[in-house]
């Protein structure tokens, strides 16, 4: 296997997957939109009007906002909390003598430190949290696109039924963008418990999310 994809093997995999249940979403969607527009009298769009819809944006999205949520909150509270018997946790200090690696001070005197632990300061504690930062960064940015996109959405349904149109200030008080919201939201936070509590008891040969398979199940971390 050439070097390129060895060492980047797991993120062209999920980009090969990625992209076409994307392209898979926008294709039944774009079927689903159209039989929609003429059940109402109206005609169909082309691809690349139902690329720009508030239909499309608002399905891709909801669904956005909800992953980087659930993975910035999970960097945050594996950071603080543990799970005994966890891969997902870091083990617990008292019991291992010394705070696990990524609990220690950074050390700019590190062989191949990145350049804002090197820089220190404000850029080197800004660094310290970047993960999060950036993860919860895309989710406010998800967020804010599926409101764009959602209240174009609704207000089209509600001219359609003989409603009134609303900006996405006033969509923001509508049920529809919460019920949206909540029901991946939770999706999402159920996922990782079943995550963290199932790989205390099984286990997945070679997996980093996986315990070694003789390992006993109240061993915390990997």
């Amino acid at each position: 296997m050439p070097r390129l994809l060895r060492d980047n093997a797991l993120t062209l995999a999920m980009i090969a997957l990625f992209i076409p249940a994307l392209v898979g979403q926008f294709l039944a969607g774009w079927s689903v939109y159209n039989d929609e527009r003429m059940d109402h009298g109206s005609g169909p769009v082309s691809l690349i009007g139902y690329l720009t819809s508030p239909h499309f944006g608002e399905a891709v999205f909801e669904n956005w906002e909800s992953e980087f949520l659930q993975m910035g909150i999970f960097v945050l509270l594996t950071a603080r909390l543990r799970q005994r018997g966890s891969p997902e946790s870091k083990p617990f200090q008292e019991e291992d003598g010394e705070p696990p690696e990524t609990d220690r001070a950074p050390d700019p005197k590190r062989k191949g430190a990145p350049w804002p632990v090197r820089a220190g300061g404000l850029i080197g504690r800004l660094y310290e949290h970047s993960l999060s930062i950036a993860l919860f960064g895309l989710f406010g940015l998800s967020f804010a696109l599926h409101v764009v996109s959602g209240a174009a959405e609704y207000s089209a349904d509600q001219l359609d039924h003989g409603g009134q149109a609303v900006s996405a200030l006033q969509y923001l008080g509508t049920s529809q963008l919460w019920f949206e919201s909540f029901q991946n939201w939770q999706s999402e936070f159920m996922s990782i418990a079943a995550l963290v509590v199932l790989a205390i008891f099984l286990r997945e040969r070679g997996s980093s999310q996986s315990k070694p398979v003789d390992a006993p199940h109240s061993q915390t971390g990997d």
